[in-house]
């Protein structure tokens, strides 16, 4: 036709422009209209929204306003979750196959409506595909109809409140509602800006398909604050996060003291590994650097790593590639301030440049820019700045390499390019991370857990074992709630332990005094001081060490030498471990007998017991040291992947009063079985048990270091433990106080932590054999990787 001037492909690909946009928004624009472009809160099954209410305005990528919502107050979070209470009785009562039909119906529902979704996602700046959601839909109401033939003993939380950041996207949101929603618990959605007209759409979807009223409640405002006022309500059970690492920092420590378990997924902003080794494919890895490098919407950055050999051959390959980009807009005006800023050091630094065109002198978009040959030291690789920026670094061998890859204090994902697959899963295997994709990038499915490793998060997501943390054992009551105490952070634990020789003791015997354990041997406290051990009719029994944070120090340095070791024995050798221990506390059975019985005041006959219960746990935990291995999942993605379930690390454990021969033998071999260090602080009132069992030790062939044993003060073995960056985990039992503290200190830097306030819960029944509470103990004491390997 006269006057239209035809392109070849050739030509397209020389230009790299953008074609006109085919898409068309019209049917979420008339979704909108039929809300007045002002959305409400969804509470109670049906949009509310208040005449007074303050609003804030949703805008699309030209910054052109596509609709309002509404910013809730402290009524409406109320409102919520009493909302949610009473949804959840109401959706907690149905069978497991009839909450199945409802989460089904919406599969066909949301098919129905995937394109309004779909528009509604592009114009608010927060993409994500219908599909992903109509497969995460299909997932987990499998999930919905076989969890009380499959996850048997495991009963719902109760209500469930769910915040992501405003820079998150509705996968990550979804991806915890609908498993909360499988498992049988009510959810309060606290979505970000861009992803909050999407959610709402949902939410009505999920009511139109059969979903009671109040099972899930959709508030829309200031995250962080919404967040921590809805959990201030008794009826919330849990809270979880998604987003990145500073607003889930400032969320924990708002909710610190309020019983409440917070867990969080720190996704956003995590630097990832992109290492492309010099067997790899170099024309499909770096296809694969540009697909994922410079997006606009993007959860994580990428750090390139190339091994020296083929470092020439990747550049000059960058370079061709990227000769048509074109600038990609950031997502907010001051970003521009912070590229020019990394790009800058960088070069100052030494780095250079690949740019397919010069930087405007100012604007919201900057060209893709590759910073070739960057420090692993340097701001943009520990702490990246938006924008499309991709440090470049080098190796030489393929140990420097998985070492490089390990460098970030994040452990979010990693992208392994070679095509030797045994260098692939031994790589994978190395690498600190939740993630590992094997010759490609960005790949996810709700089948496989994907843990945070590091500073990427505390909690699992997919999978079976992502299930979990909206469960809590049938034989365990539910968490008591609590409030806020006053705690001075900065002087807790700092109090002097109590005198050694208390007023009106009887010193007329000498007590015994006793050593700690530490790296392997016995040992005095570095402060040099002890503190008295009573016995129940209030005599002096003995002397202990009075442990602090040098102590804590030198047996964290002990347990970091020997724990990779030990985690990389097989588990028949771990096995045999816990089985020497068995039969070396069987020989002292009569000795830890008397020792429990003049420290408790229980008769021998049930000291005896306790002896022998601890004795039956130790050969539990040895036979499941190869039990519980992991798996290979079906996904619908041609190629395989894997499940794998690895150590934490180091972990730290206060120990209870109650039992406290069995607790400790009980949380030592969980954490040890699956390949853990652990550090024991036996509780101040009944330490002698614990101190009576390094002679068990000492006689087993456990390697010096993966037990310790620290005595003295509980808060300040506390404090000691909480600032502490090497620690990954600790188990807590103790005060209120305590566990406050433990929430406000471990959100940075960020662990695992299992809370239990002795003074609410009234105590684990140690004795009783349920099979759920050891598969919480096993749970607690592992983080998951998944490793995906195509074949096509």
């Amino acid at each position: 036709m006269a006057g239209i001037t035809s392109k070849t492909i050739h030509d397209i690909f020389q230009s790299m422009e953008y074609g006109p946009s085919s898409s068309s928004t019209a049917t979420a624009q008339a979704w909108l209209e039929s809300h007045s472009r002002a959305l409400g809160l969804f509470i109670d099954g049906k949009f509310v929204r208040s005449a007074d209410r303050q609003t804030c305005n949703v805008t699309d990528s030209s910054g052109g306003p596509v609709c309002s919502t509404v910013c809730a107050v402290d009524e409406d979070a109320s409102l919520s979750v009493s909302s949610g209470a009473s949804g959840f009785k109401a959706w907690s009562a149905l069978p497991c196959h009839l909450r199945a039909k409802t989460l089904l119906r919406l599969v066909s529902s949301l098919q129905r409506h995937g394109q309004c979704l779909s528009e509604l996602c592009d114009l608010a700046q927060s993409p994500s595909s219908p599909s992903a959601l109509v497969r995460l839909l299909q997932y987990y109401s499998g999930w919905a109809q076989l969890r009380d033939s499959l996850i048997p003993d495991w009963t719902p939380r109760g209500v469930v409140v769910v915040v992501v950041s405003d820079d998150c996207s509705l996968y990550s949101l979804m991806l915890k509602v609908l498993p909360a929603l499988a498992m049988g618990n009510a959810v309060v959605a606290i979505p970000g800006m861009g992803t909050a007209p999407p959610v709402l759409l949902l939410a009505q979807l999920f009511v139109e398909a059969g979903l009671p009223a109040g099972v899930l409640n959709v508030v829309t405002g200031s995250v962080l604050s919404l967040g921590s006022k809805v959990a201030q309500n008794p009826h919330v059970s849990y809270v979880t996060y998604s987003g990145n690492k500073k607003d889930g920092e400032i969320l924990c420590r708002a909710t610190a003291g309020m019983g409440v378990p917070v867990s969080l997924s720190l996704s956003l902003g995590a630097t990832c590994p992109f290492i492309i080794f010099e067997s790899a494919d170099i024309d499909s890895a770096v296809d694969g650097v540009i697909e994922t490098a410079f997006k606009k919407n993007r959860e994580c950055q990428w750090m390139l790593c190339v091994q020296e050999s083929v470092w020439d051959s990747v550049v000059a390959r960058l370079k061709v590639r990227m000769a048509g980009m074109k600038s990609v807009p950031l997502l907010a005006e001051g970003d521009r301030k912070l590229v020019d800023a990394a790009v800058q050091e960088a070069q100052q630094q030494g780095a250079t440049l690949i740019q397919p065109c010069p930087p405007s002198s100012s604007g919201a978009a900057y060209p893709p820019t590759v910073l070739c040959g960057v420090a692993p030291s340097c701001t943009c690789v520990v702490t990246p700045s938006p924008g499309p920026l991709l440090p470049l670094l080098s190796f030489r061998s393929h140990g420097e390499g998985v070492t490089l890859g390990n460098h970030s204090p994040h452990g979010q994902a990693a992208s392994l390019w070679t095509e030797d697959l045994t260098l692939a899963l031994e790589a994978a295997k190395s690498l600190s991370v939740g993630a590992v994709w094997v010759n490609s990038h960005s790949v996810m499915d709700p089948s496989l857990p994907i843990s945070g490793h590091k500073e990427s998060g505390n909690c699992i997501d997919g999978g079976k074992e992502g299930l979990f943390q909206f469960l809590r054992p049938s034989s365990s009551p539910p968490l008591p709630r609590s409030s806020p105490a006053s705690v001075d952070y900065s002087k807790f634990g700092t109090a002097a332990s109590a005198a050694i020789i208390p007023e009106g003791s009887n010193s007329s015997s000498t007590p015994r005094s006793y050593l700690q354990y530490v790296g392997g041997k016995q040992c005095k406290s570095e402060s040099g001081s002890s503190v008295c051990v009573l016995a129940p009719g209030g005599t002096v029994l003995a002397y202990c060490p009075d442990g602090g944070r040098k102590d804590v120090r030198n047996a964290v340095e002990a347990a970091i030498k020997v724990q990779p070791g030990w985690m990389k024995k097989s588990p028949v050798a771990r096995a045999q471990s816990l089985f020497s221990l068995a039969e070396t506390l069987e020989l002292k059975r009569r000795d830890m007998a008397v020792s429990l019985h003049s420290q408790t005041g229980l008769s021998l006959e049930k000291a005896d017991m306790e002896v022998e219960l601890s004795i039956a746990q130790l050969c539990d935990w040895a036979a499941r040291c190869d039990k519980e291995r992991g798996g290979v999942p079906s996904v619908p993605q041609s190629g395989s992947a894997l499940s794998i379930p690895e150590a934490l690390g180091v972990v730290g454990v206060v120990l209870p009063d109650s039992s406290p021969l069995l607790s400790m033998v009980s949380l030592l071999a969980a954490a040890v079985a699956m390949g853990n260090a652990v550090i024991m602080m036996p509780s101040p009132k009944y330490p002698l048990p614990a101190l009576e069992f390094i002679q068990v030790l000492q006689s087993s062939d456990l390697p010096g270091g993966v037990v310790s044993i620290i005595t003295g003060g509980r808060d300040q073995l506390t404090q000691a433990l909480a600032n502490h960056s090497v620690i990954k985990a600790i188990w807590y039992w103790g005060s209120m106080e305590g566990c406050q503290f433990l929430q406000h200190t471990c959100a940075s830097p960020l662990k695992s932590l299992w809370l239990h306030c002795q003074e609410k819960d009234g105590g684990r029944d140690w004795a009783q054999p349920h099979a759920s509470l050891q598969e919480e103990m096993w749970r607690q004491a592992v983080q998951w990787k998944s490793v995906w390997i195509p074949t096509a």
